[in-house]
């Protein structure tokens, strides 16, 4: 995956002027890689432009300006994209009432392993995640996924939870997002 360079973020001045009509961009790509699974879960698959904006809008809430902290920011948003033939992916889980919202991420707990992309073999593909959003106990209600599809584009993403079963199929222009955002990978690492 096509990753964000330091050459690719401005200072959070410079930013401010260029912001309206950055979200525009950002937000019509995040339109077309945003699938809702069932009632309570949205996966939001990243690309470059979508973790440039989460930088430029960290730098920007937090007034960063040393080098190191930008740098940081950097490593930690990219490593959300996986590497070449891979796909990145925040996951929402959205329950809004409070005591639900607590019970629910106590009983998805093995939620993590149940997560899968269907490619157009049929194949499941589940994903990386990382242990620290999880508890003992509770799971956190934002999850970060990277799936290994080695550059197939899924068709599909669903959940296989035991008492918790749903399936989203793609359609054709988030389908075409997500093949743009492999072949993007593919294109960065050639150069």
């Amino acid at each position: 995956m096509h990753t964000v360079a330091r050459q690719d973020i401005v200072d959070y001045e410079t930013y401010e002027g260029l912001r309206s009509a950055f979200q525009k961009e950002v937000f019509a790509a995040k339109a077309l890689r945003r699938i809702h699974v069932g009632e309570h879960f949205t996966f939001l698959f990243e690309n470059a432009l979508t973790i440039r904006y989460q930088v430029q809008e960290m730098m920007r809430a937090e007034r960063i300006v040393k080098e190191s902290a930008i740098e940081h920011e950097l490593r930690t948003y990219n490593a959300l994209l996986g590497e070449e033939g891979e796909l990145g992916c925040s996951l929402l889980i959205e329950v809004e009432d409070p005591a639900q919202r607590d019970r629910l991420l106590r009983e998805w707990l093995r939620l993590p392993e149940h997560i899968y992309v269907r490619t157009g073999d049929g194949s499941r593909v589940r994903p990386r995640f990382d242990e620290g959003q999880r508890g003992t106990d509770r799971l956190s209600s934002v999850q970060y996924l990277v799936f290994p599809v080695r550059g197939n584009t899924p068709v599909a993403v669903g959940i296989d939870l035991p008492g918790l079963v749903a399936e989203t199929e793609l359609n054709k222009e988030q389908r075409g997002a997500l093949a743009a955002d492999l072949a993007q990978g593919e294109g960065a690492q050639a150069r």
